[in-house]
């Protein structure tokens, strides 16, 4: 049974974990959120048994409709150090779901604006119902994304882009975000964490030492030089290549058969 203060909880069907935000009547990303969401987290990365989180919103309007701005006039006028321990506090668990070792996907099942949308860039793939609208509009409140936007959008879709997005505080709707890279998938209405479902089922054909490797091969490497990108590639293939699974892959295709792959 739900505790009528949790926020944010987690489930585990086979190797897939579902974090759902539950905090009406549309998700903000308050306090208890916040807290919340840093523990799932935790327990998540600790289960070995996991190998891809899915991400969603409670109900049908919001994924996360963004930060709760009723908390924010304690911030205003504290002082400079103030205000940026209140991003880094922002920031803290979404850097956790980046972070993750294992594949994320967020199922965007409703608007994503503000922290919504920086949470959703936290993960490693969007999944966006058709209905959604997903933005960065804390220009209009004279402030500008403090969990990560303006750090996770322009690597994901340009400096350029990224600029207009924050600059007008315009949201986009699914097809839009689609086109310009923000979002893998676009959906009909309640179809987003089916899509995810079936994503994560697939990936959870495959051996978790290699997605995991694969993961930090294009974190990792991705704010370097393509050189000492392609060192920290072939360092993880190194490693790839101590494990039970690819030797199991490798006899498994030679042989013609389907792998059992036990993730050692």
């Amino acid at each position: 049974m739900k505790n009528k203060n949790q926020v944010v909880s987690w489930s585990k069907q086979g190797n897939i974990a579902t974090i759902i935000i539950d905090n009406p009547p549309v998700n903000v990303l308050s306090a208890d959120v916040i807290e919340q969401l840093n523990l799932v987290v935790d327990e998540i990365e600790s289960d070995y048994n996991v190998k891809v989180i899915i991400l969603t919103g409670e109900g049908e309007r919001a994924f996360v409709a963004g930060g709760d701005i009723k908390e924010f006039p304690a911030w205003i006028g504290k002082g400079v150090e103030e205000g940026k321990g209140k991003s880094l506090w922002l920031q803290e668990p979404l850097n956790k779901i980046e972070r993750l070792s294992r594949p994320t996907i967020a199922a965007i099942n409703g608007l994503a604006l503000g922290g919504g949308c920086e949470l959703a860039l936290s993960c490693d793939i969007r999944i966006a119902e058709e209905q959604i609208r997903i933005g960065l509009p804390e220009i209009k409140l004279g402030l500008f994304p403090g969990a990560g936007g303006t750090q996770r959008l322009p690597r994901l879709i340009g400096k350029a882009k990224a600029k207009e997005l924050i600059f007008t505080g315009e949201p986009l709707i699914a097809e839009e975000a689609k086109q310009i890279g923000l979002v893998n998938h676009v959906v009909p209405k309640g179809e987003s964490i089916k899509k995810a479902m079936e994503i994560a089922k697939c990936m959870c054909n495959y051996s978790l030492q290699s997605l995991t490797f694969a993961k930090h091969s294009i974190d990792y490497g991705y704010e370097q030089t393509l050189e000492d990108g392609l060192v920290i590639e072939a360092e993880n293939f190194g490693h790839v290549f101590q494990t039970r699974d690819v030797k199991e892959g490798v006899e498994a295709f030679i042989n013609k058969r389907e792998p059992n792959f036990v993730d050692k």
